[in-house]
């Protein structure tokens, strides 16, 4: 796709329907999408090639983060192994499964490949984690070991209490910033984990322990651990997803953070993410754990007409993220459903910036090669649609409003509020009010799949952790 930045009147017209005060300078052509379904997309960039791979052994590629190619699609047509079926037959056997799930793949310091695998049962935490190498992105990978497991097992010494014990499962590899090697993994049962990791064999360098724990416990509700580090504020950053992760829930996208890849984590309101935990004997118990983290993203209809994928989005969770060094941009690679289209589900990219009290959000629409720049006041105003989340645990779809951003700071409409233009050439936050709750992050042009049009967002976090989106109105 080409970007264009335009100077005179007339192309400006015939891309954004008239040369006024609110056209922006970068004026982004039509997007080609090429979508594919990846279940836990957990992203890896390999010379100039982006992959993604997720359960299932689901595996694909993409030059620019917008136009996919799906290379597997199920462990029966797998090409990262020469016969994942003999290979990982031991592991087949004591999951009592016939797949696999998250995956993710790590290039160690060595240069090597490593793919770190996981089965599970399912519907009990029966599962084993392992690790494969290779020297291509591509494989074939070849086992190493599988060193941990949970379920009937007894593990160091003890038998195994799924309320207070890891699910071997959704691993994330990762260095840290002093080139330590870590593994953080977990879902439901005991909660989230980590372990410091040996690069010179890929194992555990304590191998007599689960490891830290995180946060979650007594079978709640939090899973997809994945640790992204920040420069220039100095904090990992811990995403999360909460609910169950079908059409029906409630899977949304939370972060915290900490100065150290071992935690303690906390969230914007200063919770210890460790206490963060269903009550004693639960099962699923959402209430006790909805109130924490920081809201990224959850459920939302941008408009009622969802017969297209631009409509909404359903249980968006179990993501990564990808932070390129050279233009100094992040991005959110997740899995998402959508309105009235079951389980269906395909992989979504959308860029992510940090507020100046160092927390993510995320642009409402999917990345199309943008990028941020400073805006006027005539650029922002003008009908939007707003999408206000909240922190429940549910799957209810929250329904767009319409709202009016009038020039001299008042909002109207459906919700009123003022906002605020962040000064030009600065690094300060923008800012939303709506019903007198604060929203803090950035104005943002991208490209509109509903309507098929470049259009001004705004993308905020409020102190309380929750999200809002707001998405001009060009119809």
């Amino acid at each position: 796709m080409i970007k264009k930045f335009l100077f005179s009147c007339v192309p400006l017209m015939i891309l954004l329907s008239g040369c006024t005060a609110s056209a922006v300078e970068e004026v982004l052509s039509p997007p080609e999408f090429a979508d594919v379904s990846v279940h836990d997309p957990s992203v890896i960039k390999a010379d100039d090639t982006f992959y993604i791979i997720g359960s299932h052994m689901q595996f694909a590629k993409s030059q620019d983060l917008l136009k996919w190619e799906q290379i597997s699609n199920s462990v029966s047509e797998d090409t990262l192994f020469e016969n994942i079926r003999e290979e990982l037959a031991e592991e087949f056997e004591y999951a009592q499964t016939d797949t696999l799930w998250a995956s993710d793949i790590q290039q160690f310091k060595n240069g090597k490949y490593y793919l770190y695998y996981c089965l599970c049962q399912g519907t009990s935490p029966l599962s084993v984690m392992g690790v494969a190498v290779s020297d291509s992105i591509e494989g074939p990978y070849e086992k190493v070991e599988s060193f941990l497991y949970s379920g009937t097992s007894p593990q160091f010494g003890e038998a195994y209490n799924a309320a207070i014990h890891p699910n071997a499962i959704d691993p994330h590899i990762f260095y840290d910033n002093e080139g330590k090697l870590w593994m953080v993994y977990g879902s439901y049962s005991g909660g989230i984990f980590i372990l410091e990791m040996d690069d010179e064999t890929g194992l555990p360098k304590d191998r007599n322990s689960y490891g830290t724990h995180l946060m979650g416990g007594n079978h709640s509700r939090i899973e997809a651990p994945y640790i992204q580090y920040n420069q220039e504020n100095g904090y990992y950053y811990l995403f999360t997803s909460f609910g169950g992760l079908d059409a029906d829930g409630g899977y949304n996208l939370r972060v915290a953070r900490s100065k150290n890849p071992d935690g303690p984590y906390e969230d914007s309101q200063g919770n210890p993410m460790a206490e963060v935990k269903g009550k004693f004997g639960t099962v699923f118990d959402d209430v006790s754990i909805q109130d924490f983290g920081t809201k990224i993203m959850g459920n939302f209809l941008y408009t009622e007409n969802t017969s297209n994928e631009g409509g909404g989005y359903v249980s968006p969770g179990h993501n990564s993220t990808y932070y390129d060094e050279e233009t100094n941009q992040y991005y959110l690679i997740f899995h998402t459903r959508f309105p009235n289209s079951g389980e269906y589900h395909s992989v979504r990219v959308h860029q992510m910036f940090f507020t100046e009290a160092g927390w993510p959000v995320v642009s409402p629409l999917r990345y199309s090669e943008e990028t941020i720049a400073d805006y006027t006041k005539n650029q922002v105003t003008g009908a939007y649609t707003l999408i206000s989340f909240d922190k429940f645990l549910t799957d209810d779809l929250k329904e767009p409003q319409e709202i009016t951003v009038e020039k001299n700071g008042p909002i109207n409409g459906d919700r009123t509020g003022t906002w605020e233009l962040a000064e030009k050439n600065s690094q300060e936050d923008s800012s939303v009010v709506i019903d007198g709750t604060v929203y803090k992050g950035k104005f943002l042009s991208g490209w509109d799949e509903n309507q098929q049009k470049q259009v001004m967002t705004f993308t905020g976090t409020s102190e309380a952790g929750v999200p809002l989106f707001i998405v001009r109105n060009e119809e």
